[in-house]
């Protein structure tokens, strides 16, 4: 299916991308490597009467550290964020799932801001965003505002983001030294989409018990959260084999599963809770060798 016809606006920085935004309302829509946005136009689930291309705006690329956090700019390609050392050292899970998002043109054209602000409920970031706690950051016509991952993504297709607003960087404060990380997908063998995505950190205390723990869950529902009742069973536990598997089950409270030719709601019902304990069994073996 072709996408409805739309004009287009080609925007040299982030100021100017606001005003064109406005002048056209919520007529515009935002397009830099369009891996996120064309599908769902060629699908008519968006139809957009005007694209902003903001893919020359050259501020909203890169990668920063600053003492404890890392900046990653909203074009940062998903190649940029698997290969770049700073990642990989500092939030490895950003950088393995990053590296494992679609195929080698997707990763090269596609970007980071994109892929979040378009919350496609199969997309790989939302699960690592939400383990690392991530920070949204958003500029609009009000100022710069800055959103918590967890309450970023509302619904299928529908974040926090106003329509006014330009999704400019992701922020990451740096786990601590010697945490544990795992990224787990069920992938669409056609597509490289996750039919589940589970990400997870875990921090041990000098003791081996669990001193901190995220878990992010993808693809599995609408949209994307995080597994806090699993995470609560086990802060202060061992990570051990029946204790985490207990926590797994208990991942899926209140959660309406997806059900379509990819998988029932029953099937990825029980994806998520064997992938959310492989998650959380690797995070902490890679925990424990520091």
């Amino acid at each position: 299916m072709n996408p409805s016809q739309f004009a287009y606006q080609r925007a040299g920085s982030v100021d100017e991308a606001l005003a064109l935004l406005q002048e056209h309302g919520d007529g515009a829509k935002l397009i830099a490597g369009g891996h996120s946005l064309l599908p769902i136009m060629k699908l008519r689930l968006a139809e957009p009467e005007t694209l902003v291309d903001i893919a020359q705006i050259h501020e909203l690329r890169g990668v920063r550290r600053a003492d404890s956090e890392i900046t990653i700019g909203a074009l940062t390609t998903h190649h940029q964020i698997a290969t770049d050392p700073q990642i990989r050292s500092a939030v490895p899970l950003l950088g393995d799932t990053a590296a494992r998002v679609g195929d080698r043109q997707v990763r090269n054209r596609g970007t980071v801001g994109g892929a979040l602000a378009h919350a496609d409920a199969a997309a790989d970031y939302p699960a690592a965003i939400l383990a690392l706690d991530a920070t949204i950051v958003a500029r609009g016509p009000r100022g710069e505002r800055r959103i918590p991952a967890r309450e970023f993504f509302l619904d299928f297709l529908t974040t926090a983001l106003q329509p006014d607003e330009i999704l400019t960087e992701v922020r990451i404060a740096v786990p601590a030294e010697g945490h544990g990380w795992s990224y787990q997908k069920l992938a669409n063998q056609a597509s490289g989409y996750a039919i589940v995505g589970v990400g997870a950190t875990v921090v041990l205390d000098g003791d081996g018990a669990c001193n901190d723990i995220r878990v992010g869950i993808t693809g599995a529902a609408a949209v994307a959260w995080r597994a806090e009742e699993t995470e609560t069973a086990l802060r202060g536990q061992r990570l051990e084999n029946g204790t985490v598997a207990a926590a797994a089950d208990l991942v899926d409270g209140g959660i309406e599963f997806l059900d379509d030719l990819h998988g029932s709601a029953e099937y990825r019902r029980r994806v998520t809770r064997g992938l959310t304990r492989r998650a959380i069994l690797e995070a902490a073996r890679r925990a424990r060798q520091g």
